[in-house]
């Protein structure tokens, strides 16, 4: 049977204070933006969803050197597609995993928080997993796969499998990785290896999970 032509984008409902003078990390407003682009132009339907319903932008992903042109056009018209459902985010509560053939993970380093315990959206993806939909993340936002489990082994879709993300290198040489550490989150890297993966530095690594559309992926972007 073909997927749904439907795709899910996932938010951090996370904030914390990251950047110079208590800025917060929260959603990077283009790790959302540019795959919600990318799946309208192939032809699908797309929801945003947050394990409560609610989101806070990242404030280094509203710069102008983050968000440029078109992209900040698109955020600050409230009228937009991507807007209007930016801020009206489904809760987990809200979603039926079969509608959907893509579950993609969007990022911004708040995903280290609430991703690792986000039960709802975990609960969605395994069972999209199950159903041989495609499982993906970009950047932060493999902190989600950990606990995404695959109800035939008990464990992490990630398990066995090579993934990629932010490293804990690139943490520490933007100085943030004390940061990280203080919300007793592990770095995607450290998060990856626990779940039982191997980790790649290269900028994209898809592994099939043996069924005939599931696939765990993890993209570094940033």
């Amino acid at each position: 049977m073909t997927p749904p032509r439907k795709a899910l984008i996932a938010v951090t409902s996370a904030h914390a204070p990251l950047y110079p003078d208590g800025k917060e990390t929260g959603l990077f407003i283009t790790e959302a933006l540019h795959p919600f682009n990318v799946f309208k132009d192939a032809g699908f339907d797309v929801d945003l969803v947050s394990e409560t319903g609610t989101y806070q932008p990242d404030w280094l992903s509203q710069q102008k050197e983050w968000l440029q042109d078109e992209d900040r056009k698109v955020w600050e018209d409230h009228s937009s597609e991507f807007r209007k459902k930016l801020d009206a985010l489904l809760k987990p509560g809200d979603v039926k995993a079969e509608d959907y053939g893509i579950f993609f993970a969007s990022a911004g380093h708040a995903s280290l928080i609430d991703y690792p315990d986000a039960k709802g959206l975990q609960s969605i993806a395994s069972e999209m997993y199950t159903n041989g939909d495609i499982i993906s993340a970009v950047c932060h936002g493999g902190a989600i796969f950990s606990g995404i489990i695959d109800p035939s082994t008990n464990k992490s879709i990630i398990a066995g499998k090579k993934v990629t993300g932010f490293t804990t290198q690139g943490e520490e040489e933007e100085g943030v990785l004390d940061t990280i550490k203080s919300w007793h989150r592990p770095t995607i890297e450290a998060a990856a290896k626990d779940a039982g993966a191997e980790c790649e530095s290269s900028h994209l690594v898809v592994q099939s999970s043996g069924r005939r559309k599931g696939v765990a992926a993890s993209v570094s972007e940033e």
